[in-house]
């Protein structure tokens, strides 16, 4: 298997600056491809502008038209999310709005998998909305592969991420971040999925992939849906169909520890459902708070839910053949 891990590592990992920007609008041209930017977001008033206008300003232009479609879904901001993001130039839609008939659930893989139905372009492009010092080579370089190599259907971002502490700049020492990824999802990958140990961000938000792969594949609705994606992947269109890219450093807000008790609960929830497809014994998640007389317990649900493959949704089919 490592024999394999490498090989795939030599053939299916590259750099952004492999493919120039005009090697992909060339591509672009002659494959016919469209591309959809989408970004889901809750509460990023703060980034979301910058991330859109860059996007806007680089990469959907006459020059260069290799985004067609850039839509920011709104998870229920209670902030301007979605006033910045329109005043930037996205088409911003909530996700309510989307299927109407099935109520959401809370979560990023929700918006996502409903994303499906209000885009349009063969090629799917997620970035998260929290991102700082942005730079549209996160979309140009994920995008790439799906361009340039038919036979490429799903690409990851990789990228260096600094944890900041919020004390004014990163931590000593170099320490990254994706501390849930080092301790619940490549154990967990290198474990049981061991053709997938390659991926250097595989919990990562920045990820594009052919709509054909997507409308296929059941999306879990919280944290764990770029786990199930990517394992999904993997057993729907095999190791040589699935890339990363590495697009540089990606600067983000990072979660407290509670919240990353929730999403390694989650993301190894969506593993055992995997691996098992059998019984969730308790699927809830015991923390503890320091109160006024000693430590609380607080009990919080694992999102157990998963969506179905988009194709199988009667009004995606009916949108399709329209």
């Amino acid at each position: 298997m490592l024999e394999e891990v490498e090989r795939w590592l030599a053939g299916r990992s590259w750099s952004a600056a492999d493919r120039p920007l005009e090697q992909l609008l060339e591509a672009k041209r002659q494959t016919g491809r469209t591309v959809s930017v989408v970004l889901p977001a809750l509460d990023e008033e703060a980034t979301v502008g910058a991330i859109v206008a860059a996007i806007r300003a680089d990469l959907m232009t006459e020059e260069v038209p290799l985004v067609d479609e850039l839509v920011v879904l709104d998870s229920g901001s209670t902030d301007r999310t979605a006033e910045v993001a329109a005043a930037a130039g996205a088409r911003v839609v909530h996700r309510d709005s989307v299927l109407p008939r099935i109520p959401a659930l809370p979560g990023k893989g929700e918006v996502l998998w409903r994303s499906l139905l209000v885009t349009s372009g063969d090629i799917v492009c997620f970035v998260d909305a929290d991102l700082r010092e942005f730079s549209s080579t996160f979309v140009s370089g994920i995008v790439g592969p799906l361009l340039t190599d038919p036979e490429v259907q799903f690409v990851k971002a990789m990228y260096d991420r600094p944890l900041d502490t919020g004390r004014g700049g990163p931590a000593a020492g170099g320490e990254q971040g994706g501390r849930v990824t080092e301790l619940v999802a490549r154990p967990l990958l290198n474990l049981h999925w061991p053709q997938l140990a390659g991926f250097v961000q595989p919990l990562g938000g920045e990820y594009a992939a052919r709509r054909s792969l997507l409308e296929r594949l059941p999306f879990p609705v919280g944290y764990g849906v770029e786990l199930g994606l990517l394992v999904d992947a993997l057993h729907t269109v095999g190791l040589d169909a699935l890339a990363q890219v590495d697009v540089g450093v990606r600067r983000h807000r990072h979660q407290g520890g509670q919240a990353l008790g929730r999403m390694a609960a989650a993301i190894y929830r969506t593993a055992q459902l995997r691996l098992a497809r059998g019984h969730l014994v308790r699927p809830r998640l015991t923390q503890f708070e320091r109160g006024e007389h000693g430590f609380v317990p607080r009990t919080t649900a694992v999102d157990t839910e998963e969506r179905p493959p988009m194709a199988e949704i009667p009004e995606y089919a009916e949108r399709r053949a329209a």
